[in-house]
């Protein structure tokens, strides 16, 4: 058995919990949230650790309903907490069929006023309107410079492929404003594979600047994450702000044995002195059937470092079962 470091965590942290979301809050709790395998309802959960959050007892707080708009394939929930209220955002589908391909997903908002989101009711504040009816999921929030910005994936009807990333403004946490500009597309090899896809973003700030990680290609082990990179300085809202690594920055390792690593989310760790990479994975290659119905893509986590030009260094992903 390993000796136990600091800020070292055993993975998988979570089992059967994809697309993992966590906040570590103000008040010291991590907060959680994940698709679920059967993608009919959001859990929340916390813990004062992260390895704990694989014990916490997971709260509902919200089901999908029988018909309509948001009764099929609940995915990618993230919480956030947004001037003084709890949000979380997700996607859902009127049907599990898909269409030239593609599901129907649109994305939504819930609030919640309570304190503690694992109380209180949840709210829908319905669906965020973009400048399409089409495709549309993974959304995430941050504020930079007194703004609040939308980051999410979509299906442009006039561009070949899944889903590219696109910005916004907010004028409130459930409503855009202004320009929605598209920041990336799926264009390298490596982000082709299976599918066209560019989804899952979630944002880091350091070193005067501002990244954006997110994942490409199909959900089996050729799921991976890139990353797009701005200046903290920069108009946000014009695409040539956004540089984008020409190779991804975390992905299969059969060394270690860790499969499609991706959709990620960033936290610190317990003492706060480091960065902290939640992500998902498999620990087989080999599928049966439709990725996205096999229920074993874990939650993990694990600290990174940084290079010597401010980038982020995720390294490889880790074993299961070591403590790192």
């Amino acid at each position: 058995m390993d000796i136990k470091r600091e800020n070292e965590y055993i993975n998988p942290v979570v089992e059967q919990r994809a697309d993992p979301w966590v906040y570590k809050h103000s008040d010291g709790f991590y907060y959680f949230t994940a698709s679920v395998p059967e993608y009919d309802r959001i859990e929340v959960r916390r813990s004062a650790t992260i390895q704990g959050l694989s014990d916490a007892v997971p709260v509902v707080a919200w089901r999908k309903y029988e018909t309509g708009p948001l009764s099929a394939n609940i995915w990618a929930p993230e919480i956030h907490y947004i001037q003084g209220k709890w949000y979380i955002y997700f996607a859902a589908a009127r049907t599990t069929e898909t269409k030239d391909g593609l599901f129907d997903h649109r994305m939504y908002v819930l609030e919640n006023e309570n304190a503690n989101p694992l109380e209180g009711t949840w709210v829908e504040k319905g669906q965020v309107r973009t400048r399409w009816e089409s495709f549309a999921l993974d959304a995430t929030t941050f504020e930079h410079h007194g703004e609040l910005y939308y980051v999410w994936a979509q299906k442009d009807p006039e561009i070949e492929g899944n889903s590219n990333l696109y910005i916004s403004k907010m004028e409130n946490p459930w409503t855009l404003t202004g320009e929605q500009v598209m920041i990336s597309t799926p264009e390298y090899d490596w982000e082709i594979i299976g599918f066209r896809v560019n989804e899952g973003a979630a944002v880091l700030k350091r070193n005067g600047r501002i990244f954006i990680a997110y994942s490409a290609s199909a959900t089996d082990f050729n799921y991976r994450m890139g990353l797009l990179t701005a200046d903290e300085s920069a108009d946000l809202m014009d695409p040539s702000s956004w540089k984008k690594s020409p190779k991804p920055v975390f992905e299969t390792n059969e060394a270690t044995g860790q499969y499609g690593p991706g959709h990620n989310s960033f936290t610190v760790s317990e003492d706060g002195q480091d960065d902290v990479l939640i992500y998902h994975a498999r620990n087989y290659k080999e599928i049966t059937g439709d990725p996205l119905y096999d229920p074993n893509r874990h939650t993990r986590a694990q600290v990174f470092t940084w290079n010597e030009d401010g980038t982020p260094n995720f390294g490889i992903p880790v074993k299961d079962g070591v403590l790192r």
